[in-house]
């Protein structure tokens, strides 16, 4: 039997190259392609939705530059202007006092318009207590609207 201290006949052990890392396998060539396609869809997709709002960005800085003392019919002006922008010509142009003000109502989600002492009152002449609110509701109108069909 031979001596187990005898260690003269180890050799070091046979260590494979390192993996390079380039090229990378198809795998990642295909991931990669994949993740710059969904990069360009969410780019199209974001230019579109920009350019899609450009009448509302419009709108709004009309009613900023009417000021506080805007009165409604300014303010209505620039909301018929942006309706028909955003729907059809058809839907919105023939529309006047108490249907456009419960159009407004309708496609912006709120009653800031036919309430009492708002929109509504300034349209049958009365004075509304504040042109500031109803500047405001001209505002949250044109960013919350949301055509329909």
């Amino acid at each position: 039997m031979e001596d187990a201290a005898d260690l003269s006949r180890l050799a070091d052990i046979a260590v494979p190259p390192p993996v390079p890392w380039w090229p990378p396998a198809a795998g990642w060539w295909m991931i990669a392609a994949a993740l710059l396609a969904a990069l360009l869809i969410l780019i199209a997709a974001g230019i579109r939705h920009w350019r899609r709002d450009a009448y509302r960005r419009a709108a709004l800085a009309e009613l900023s530059g009417l000021g506080s003392g805007a009165d409604a019919a300014a303010i209505s002006d620039v909301l018929k202007r942006t309706a028909l922008a955003a729907y059809p010509r058809q839907t919105v142009a023939s529309l006047t006092g108490s249907a456009w003000l419960a159009f407004l109502d309708r496609t912006g989600g709120t009653n800031d318009f036919t309430e009492a002492g708002g929109f509504a009152a300034s349209v049958s002449g009365v004075r509304a207590s504040s042109d500031n609110a109803l500047l405001a509701a001209g505002r949250r109108w044109v960013k919350r609207h949301r055509v329909e069909g």
